[in-house]
């Protein structure tokens, strides 16, 4: 009796020694698609390492710290330093680190590309696909200073840290049908690994550490863009289906970001024929004027185009302002259309969808109005609960 009540006050005590601690306070991963390379990668990491098999876990290498090693995939498996590689088969490989704990730690070299966390290596027909297997807090160190200048007020990069680790643990298994989570392309956020990490946006990751947007118990889908142009917009007038966190916002300022393009009527008519809509030579633009924050018949609640009809000599057509944003590579749909001898102009303010937190918008309410990050991530996700995950 009495060594079971030790033993039992033996693992009571080391579940709330501070190393048990940390392993409670439990970080999620990411698996980052990084692309493809050749066939062969110099490799390294910054600690010492073990180059393991997918399948089955065994170590086929061990690495020192900072020790370079040349890794080649060939029509007869894996070959280190020109040398057959035993036990590696054509199997995936993975270098991390042999205590999984220490993971956080591990800066991953290939081809003098660095990546905090483990990197793993498929083969495929000709190449590699490469994948980086890394902790939440240290990815976003590479997304972060990539999707919002480090050098801005730190609560609006606070709030950019909490917007993109909220986003990116939202979007865990978008890629999953590829094998991964989520892509360092703008498709997801845009990822740049060691290179592009700033300790301004380091300082903002570590003072948001586990904090994410949630609503009724989910995550949010915390979207952002970089100007909203004067107010962003609520969900259904983007997407077709209402989101109760992302609601039109007003911003300090209006009339932000302000853009031109112009297109000649005859290279328009040519894109709406490639459209099935032949409304022969253009006559006529029907869209009202454009008015930030006042909605139309054919304007949202925030003034973007929900629908443009253009009169030919043969007919009518309308088209939605997202539909018209794509097909001429358009910066927002907060925009007016005139003609003027045989030309479109277009005139408009805003880059991005206009959904979620406005990233200039974020940065003008914490210069002007001294919000902190809390009070711009319940600006821009309205009704959205900061929550500290882990």
């Amino acid at each position: 009796m009495k060594k079971w009540i030790i033993a039992l006050c033996s693992m009571f005590c080391l579940f709330l020694s501070p190393v048990a601690f940390v392993e409670a306070a439990w970080q999620p991963e990411l698996l980052v698609s990084l692309g493809t390379a050749g066939t062969t990668l110099r490799l390294s990491g910054n600690v010492p390492v073990v180059l393991k098999r997918l399948d089955n876990k065994k170590v086929v290498w061990q690495g020192k710290s900072k020790e370079f090693a040349t890794l080649t995939f060939t029509d007869k498996g894996w070959e280190l330093n020109g040398r057959k590689l035993k036990k590696a088969d054509a199997a995936a490989l993975e270098l991390t680190v042999e205590d999984e704990r220490n993971l956080s730690k591990l800066v991953s070299t290939y081809d003098n590309k660095s990546y905090r966390g483990a990197l793993r290596l498929i083969p495929r027909k000709g190449s590699l696909q490469l994948l980086n297997r890394v902790t939440v807090e240290e990815y976003l160190q590479g997304v972060v200073p990539e999707e919002m200048p480090a050098e801005w007020n730190p609560e609006a990069v606070k709030a950019q840290a909490v917007a993109a680790r909220t986003y990116a643990l939202r979007q865990r298994k978008r890629h999953a049908k590829e094998g991964f989570d989520v892509c360092a392309t703008t498709h997801c956020q845009q990822y740049g690994g060691v290179a592009v990490e700033r300790a301004a946006a380091n300082q903002a990751v570590k003072a948001t550490s586990g904090e994410v947007l949630e609503s009724h118990g989910a995550l949010v889908d915390a979207l952002f863009h970089t100007d909203s142009g004067g107010m962003t917009e609520n969900s259904e007038d983007v997407w077709g289906s209402r989101i109760d966190c992302l609601r039109a916002a007003k911003e300090v300022r209006t009339e932000t970001y302000p853009w031109e393009k112009n297109i000649t009527v005859q290279k328009f008519s040519e894109l709406l024929v490639r459209r099935g809509k032949n409304i022969g030579t253009l006559k006529k633009i029907e869209l009202s004027p454009i008015k930030i924050g006042k909605a139309s018949k054919d304007r949202t609640v925030s003034g973007r185009v929900k629908q443009v009809t253009f009169v030919g000599k043969n007919g009518k057509a309308s088209i939605t302002g997202n539909d018209l944003r794509s097909m001429l590579g358009l910066k927002s749909t907060l925009f007016g259309m005139t003609m003027n001898r045989n030309v479109l102009f277009i005139k408009g303010y805003g880059w991005g969808h206009g959904l979620g937190m406005s990233q200039h918008g974020a940065k003008a309410y914490a210069d002007s109005e001294h919000y902190d990050y809390k009070q711009i991530l319940q600006h821009y996700y309205r009704g959205a609960e900061l929550k500290k995950l882990y």
